[in-house]
């Protein structure tokens, strides 16, 4: 069980905010945030320099702890600026060429999508679109069929930021090895408030973020990469940290994930969200998970019985993200309204993830994402705000 009274007396937020919003930015709680403070103190007393070499400890534990988390080696992570940066290290550093296919679904994040066409008009490589099952997940059975011999990578979104939709990730690991297809999962909204197991999905990278369901500061990312497969990307820029300059004319690539790590990093962030993920592991990621999906589809059933109210999410799993719409009104003056009254949401937009939008014919959406610091007695007040609106 997980203490709520004290993680709310440890989460300041709670105090001024009714807080619907962990897939755009949570709550960090106290101990991510003093941890913060006490490297800026160190920054501004002594040096930035000096302040890293006194957060040594802290920063070698970032690599243990979400080893920890992912059930991976540590020399597989690496700490970078943000997921996007993070999926783009090791998408950008793949051999891909002309004739090639990468296989991706329409729920696909914006991002994402947008580096596929980048550099599909680059290299000349083909995006072939996996359909979705009855449920809107990955048709698991259909990806199986549409591999061939010059399918070089699957990427998906394991929990896409238009809904709750929770994609059947180890399913498609096991097909991806069965071919042997690299697979990339961007896990930016699923660590955090879900088991994410590297070896149990069966993934080859992952990339994710500090700021959403983890708790911890924005301005962070991180990496994971599987060793077996790091010679077979070559990172799209190298610096003195991530590389050895070994003589004039030649360099070798630092072992393991930091090979795609900066010299320079935001340092407080870092030790941050190290202490978000030793935070998240104290409460339990199995107990955060059960919370979650508990708080999230009984905010689904509420707001179904509300006049005019339409919930969007797809799925035979859900995740504690939430999106609907209330007909008549723009997404945008709800998450005005709720604002106003001192509730934090997000809007959904089309072109966050036009391909399922469009497949779904739906406008912008609100987007109501649960945390485990949150009650049913929030999930009440915010079901009154959305009544009230017209």
């Amino acid at each position: 069980m997980i203490d709520i009274e004290r993680i709310r007396s440890e989460t300041p937020g709670c105090k001024h905010v009714l807080h619907f919003n962990s897939a755009g930015s949570s709550l960090m709680p106290a101990p991510v945030f003093d941890a913060l403070q006490r490297v800026l103190r160190d920054e501004n007393e002594v040096g930035g320099y000096e302040a890293e070499r006194r957060a040594q400890e802290d920063i070698q534990a970032f690599n243990t702890e979400f080893a920890g988390l992912l059930n991976a080696d540590p020399s597989e992570i690496a700490y970078i600026e943000n997921a996007t940066r993070a999926w783009d290290m090791v998408f950008y550093g793949l051999n891909l060429k002309a004739g090639d296919r990468v296989i991706t679904h329409e729920s696909e994040y914006a991002s994402n999508y947008l580096a596929f066409l980048q550099q599909s008009r680059r290299l000349g490589f083909e995006i072939d679109l996996v359909p979705s099952d009855a449920s809107g997940q990955i048709d698991v059975e259909a990806l199986d069929g549409m591999i061939g011999p010059r399918t070089k990578l699957i990427a998906i979104t394991h929990v896409p930021t238009q809904g709750g939709l929770v994609n059947p990730a180890a399913e498609v690991g096991k097909i991806a090895k069965k071919h042997g297809v690299l697979y990339l999962l961007d896990a930016c909204q699923s660590v955090g408030q879900l088991h994410v197991d590297v070896a149990e999905i069966g993934c080859d990278m992952l990339s994710g973020t500090g700021r959403k369901f983890l708790r911890g500061p924005r301005g962070t990312g991180f990496l994971y990469v599987r060793k077996e497969i790091l010679d077979q990307i070559d990172p799209p820029f190298v610096d003195l940290h991530s590389a050895t300059w070994t003589e004039k004319n030649g360099y070798e690539l630092a072992d393991g994930a930091r090979r795609f790590q900066n010299w320079e990093s935001y340092v407080a962030g870092r030790v941050g969200l190290m202490e978000a993920v030793r935070y998240a592991r104290a409460v339990g990621v199995p107990q955060i998970e059960d919370r979650v999906t508990t708080l999230a589809q009984g905010l689904r059933d509420e707001l179904s019985t509300v006049n005019g109210v339409s919930v969007h999410d797809l799925g035979l799993r859900k995740s504690g993200i939430v999106t609907f719409t209330k007909d008549g009104i723009e997404s945008k003056a709800i998450a005005d309204s709720l604002r106003n009254q001192g509730i934090n949401v997000s809007v959904a937009p089309v072109t966050g993830a036009r391909l399922d939008f469009e497949a779904r014919n739906l406008p912008a959406m609100i987007r109501a994402s649960v945390h485990y610091f949150n009650t049913q007695d929030e999930i009440a007040r915010f079901v009154d705000a959305v009544k009230a609106i017209y």
